[in-house]
């Protein structure tokens, strides 16, 4: 509901967007119609955009079918998973497209505009024009009053910030619309019941990240040029009138919203989108005051009514954290009577993981292959043909060095003469019981910034014996761990208590002995 609510609020602060796809193309940036590229572009896009809503009212049709018919869920769910996808795949191409678009656009902006302002400031004051009522239009900019007063170059840039506002609003539009698609891509990938299914979302999601972040900057580059062109042209025609009072507020203004966006900086999903809208809201003062200044009642109106839509906006959007799921096969090591292999259900080769850490008990190298029965019922097993041709077959799997150890006596108990601890990290495979010399990996909890009450007791309570040290200003390392596992819970229990530090785990290695 939020999301709709910035989409319409956005339609009706840009003039003209609103079916602008159903219409024919037309360039956004007058002086482009003849570039064959760039048109052509836009009705790749339009045509991908008509697309996207014919696929995305269908979805929603079908999301009706599958919550009211109990009976044909399984149906309607394979269809809005076929359709999410083909969503995805509309937008991946889309997104393909913004950053040549933006390019040309902005290419064109700086050959032909990327002149000195023509205008020195006028000394004194002069008295505010009555324009006549038949010249006054709802579309502040396109008031005579700006041509007159401006030079050729300056007029020029201030037409041009306006025709660009609609791309931005464009770009924020697309950028929402990736942002709801990224939440369910997420949330979908939190659920992933398989590792092929999960890792098959977490590229999705990679993806939907990397066009967002180019909606962004593509953002960024085209809001700043607007803001500048209308701030400086807004703020010579008032300056030229002499209203140093309205120019005061404006830079009060302006030195609220800068601390505003200092203190908001990597707390939302976009810096970019979050300064739009705080820096909008002044800009669009600016056009009212100057409106109702010069007697434009129709665009002073216009501008309040964009401004009261603009305050309701809920721009701090949450950012997504991705965080990458490792399907680890941990397991207790269990004995049953019954044959847990067969000839038709045999030993599993084990999987070796890229990330994360697991143990293992082996159980045994042997020239050849083992039949099951040789281990005594212990399940679950699998194995691994090493580097010399030799089969190696394990036991459980463990998260921790001290839940493989405890398996290792009960192996023992068990009546198996050797079992080993091993373990996998990132990959990498050692065998810990045959190198008790071993470079140990340790895990701290790196923290920066300054520790609140809060999260000194969290660390007091949740890392009892750990020593917190100080390594520079406001920055803090807490540990020695012996699990990654115990030092990451540790930092969440801190980040829940404090979500303004930065905490992150790292890994060192330190000898043994």
């Amino acid at each position: 509901m939020m999301l709709r609510k910035v989409w319409m609020i956005l339609f009706s602060s840009a003039a003209g967007l609103c079916g602008a796809y159903a219409q024919q193309v037309a360039p956004r940036i007058a002086g482009l119609e003849d570039n064959e590229e760039y048109m052509s572009l836009l009705r790749e896009d339009a045509r991908l955009q008509m697309r996207e809503d014919s696929v995305s009212n269908e979805l929603a049709a079908v999301r009706v079918r599958f919550r009211d018919d109990a009976a044909g869920r399984q149906l309607y769910g394979q269809r809005i998973m076929e359709l999410e996808e083909r969503i995805f795949a509309i937008r991946s191409a889309k997104g393909e497209l913004v950053d040549r678009i933006a390019a040309i656009e902005q290419e064109w902006v700086v050959s032909n505009l990327d002149a000195p302002h023509g205008v020195a400031a006028a000394s004194g004051g002069e008295s505010v024009p009555e324009l006549p009522e038949a010249e006054k239009v709802r579309n502040l900019v396109y008031n005579g009053y700006f041509e007159e007063q401006l030079s050729a170059a300056d007029y020029a840039a201030l037409k041009e910030a306006q025709r660009l506002e609609m791309q931005a609003v464009d770009y924020i539009n697309r950028y929402y619309a990736n942002y709801q698609e990224l939440s369910r891509l997420a949330e979908r990938y939190a659920a992933a019941p398989t590792e092929e299914e999960a890792a098959e979302l977490y590229g999705k999601c990679r993806t939907m990240q990397g066009l967002n972040e180019v909606l962004a900057d593509s953002l960024a580059m085209t809001w700043n040029y607007i803001f500048d062109n209308k701030t400086y042209a807004y703020g010579y025609l008032l300056d030229k009138l002499g209203q140093d009072d309205i120019l005061a507020h404006e830079e009060e203004l302006a030195a609220e919203t800068a601390r505003e966006l200092s203190e908001l900086k990597g707390e939302t999903a976009s810096d970019a989108v979050t300064d739009y809208f705080l820096r909008k809201q002044v800009a669009v003062d600016y056009e009212t005051r100057l409106a109702g200044l010069l007697g434009l009642d129709a665009a002073r109106d216009s501008l309040r009514g964009v401004t009261a839509q603009l305050r309701v906006v809920d721009y701090r959007l949450p950012k997504i954290e991705l965080q990458e799921r490792y399907f680890l096969d941990y397991a207790p090591i269990a004995f049953s009577a019954k044959p847990t292999y067969s000839y038709q259900h045999p030993i599993p080769e084990c999987k070796v993981h890229p990330h994360g850490t697991i143990y293992r008990i082996l159980l045994g190298t042997f020239n050849t292959k083992r039949a099951a029965a040789l281990f005594k019922g212990a399940y679950p097993l699998c194995y691994q043909i090493d580097d010399t041709g030799k089969w190696r077959y394990f036991a459980g799997g463990f998260a921790t060095e001290a839940e493989a150890l405890e398996a290792q006596k009960q192996m023992k108990s068990k009546g198996f003469i050797r079992p080993e601890v091993v373990v996998w990290r990132d990959g990498e495979y050692r065998n810990l019981t045959r190198d008790p010399e071993r470079t140990k990996i340790a895990y701290r909890v790196e923290i920066a910034g300054p520790l609140s009450e809060s999260a000194k007791e969290t660390i007091a309570a949740e890392a009892q014996g750990r020593e917190l040290s100080r390594v520079g200003q406001d920055r803090f390392v807490l540990g020695m761990f012996d699990e990654e596992a115990a030092a990451a819970a540790v930092a969440g229990a801190i980040r829940q208590a404090d979500p303004a530090l930065e905490i992150k785990v790292t890994e060192f290695a330190e000898n043994s002995n």
